[in-house]
């Protein structure tokens, strides 16, 4: 008897914890970019994704985490900073 594989991928609808680098940001429409750091996947910021949070302003090669949601858009921005990456020690 064969036996028959079949293989599906799976891909989240939204991730958490996510971490980047702010690609673009224009303060007057509070549109941007994010670059992940791991695949360099860039991701739009979703409407309103710096309410709540301790940002006014964002610059380019700001470090962030932030969430992904259902639209494969930048949620709930925060700071971010190299202990969050797990940069190791001897770089």
């Amino acid at each position: 008897m064969k036996l028959k594989y079949t293989f599906i991928w799976v891909c989240p609808r939204y991730a958490v914890n996510m971490q980047g680098i702010v690609k673009s940001y224009d303060p007057t429409t509070r549109d941007g970019t994010v670059v992940t750091d791991t695949g360099l996947v860039e991701y739009e910021f979703a409407q309103g994704a710096l309410e709540g949070s301790v940002f006014r302003m964002l610059r380019p090669g700001q470090r962030i985490n932030f969430d992904l949601n259902s639209d494969s858009k930048a949620e709930k921005i925060r700071l971010g900073s190299e202990v969050d990456m797990a940069t190791p020690d001897n770089i």
